[in-house]
């Protein structure tokens, strides 16, 4: 787990990253300049309990591709997930609050993960442990408004002009970040190194 002094604001990213893309470093960078984000984890999972992982590419690859394509020295690319066999992004949250006191965190993803949110495990239990920003993504714009999760917590949802004061926020609180966006996306890549 990277280190992060008291005080600081931090980003958490997770994704299989297979293969990481310049769209995940774009959510990367918007992520860092509209939440004013000290640093930013950029969590490689050992898998994703919801996805096949018979595509999966091995971690030590996903981890070097990862380093190439998050340049900012602000990001910090980890795979302490695998390290300590944490499955579940609940556990994930819980083991990071545990262990770095006085930081105050964000949990970031995109607005195409928001459609099936609800089906993570201990989804609610998420949104109660750090504020959530959702970064826009190609084709999401309009849906997330409809998804269980933006519905369950709508009173919860933090004006995007408010976003540099996401991390300081007390859970549950989210906001959607509009920002430029791109259409690359992992099973297209996959799918076409394959073709």
């Amino acid at each position: 787990m990277p280190h992060a002094a008291k005080g600081l604001t931090v980003g958490l990213f997770g994704g299989s990253f297979n293969p990481p893309h310049a769209g995940h470093a774009l959510v990367a960078e918007i992520a860092l300049r509209r939440l004013a984000l000290d640093q930013l984890w950029w969590m490689v999972t050992p898998g994703n309990p919801l996805k096949s992982v018979r595509e999966l590419a091995p971690l030590a690859e996903r981890i070097e591709l990862s380093e190439k394509i998050a340049r900012n020295p602000k990001i910090k690319v980890t795979a302490f997930e695998a390290a300590r066999h944490v499955r579940y992004t609940a556990d994930t949250l819980a083991l990071v609050k545990a262990r770095n006191p006085g930081v105050d965190f964000v949990w970031i993803m995109g607005a195409d993960s928001l459609r099936d949110f609800h089906r993570w495990q201990r989804w609610r239990e998420i949104v109660l442990t750090f504020p959530i920003a959702v970064i826009d993504r190609p084709g999401a714009t309009l849906s997330f408004l409809s998804s269980v999760v933006a519905k369950t917590f709508d009173y919860a949802r933090v004006d995007e002009g408010d976003a540099p004061l996401l991390a300081r926020m007390q859970a549950p609180a989210w906001t959607f970040i509009h920002g430029p966006r791109s259409s690359l996306s992992s099973t297209a890549i996959r799918k076409a190194a394959k073709g």
